[in-house]
């Protein structure tokens, strides 16, 4: 079983929960993982954050000095097993996803903001998993292909 943490940014807590379901985004995870073939447990931590802090984490961990709509941390440290439980998930990473850009692309894609999130969702963990479309277009492809997967597999389809 996977361990998939949901956390709001503070001032977040009352507006999102009311307008997406958030479980969207951990059955996206979920869905990635197990296409992915990821059976051993896993921990994922999401943060739900807006753009001003979204902005702040790329230009700190990126340098790149703007917005941007999710980001990825993986886990890219040695294993401890004194850290975690013997026969306790491992630790995979957090991905933060802005909600101001899940709002504004969902209208831009013409698709509901309960799709964008959970893409994202999507997007974010196959970056944890080793995934870039930024090292060419065939990896793009590959990449696109198993988020419009999990989306399909949701229910959520373009």
């Amino acid at each position: 079983m996977h361990i998939i943490e949901v956390t709001l940014a503070e001032g977040l807590e009352d507006r999102v929960s009311s307008e997406i379901d958030l479980s969207l985004a951990e059955r996206a995870i979920t869905a990635v993982l197990q296409a992915e073939g990821q059976r051993s447990p896993l921990e994922v931590g999401v943060l739900i954050t807006d753009d001003a802090h979204i902005h702040t984490l790329n230009r700190d961990y990126r340098g790149v000095d703007a917005p941007t709509d999710v980001l990825s941390f993986g886990n890219d440290g040695p294993e401890r097993g004194f850290v975690t439980q013997i026969d306790g998930p491992r630790y995979l990473g957090d991905i933060a996803i802005s909600y101001e850009r899940v709002l504004a692309q969902a209208a831009d894609y013409g698709h509901s903001p309960a799709r964008e999130l959970a893409y994202l969702a999507a997007h974010g963990t196959l970056h944890l998993l080793g995934y870039d479309h930024e090292r060419g277009p065939d990896d793009a492809a590959a990449m696109r292909a198993r988020e419009e997967a999990a989306m399909e597999e949701l229910g959520l389809p373009r």
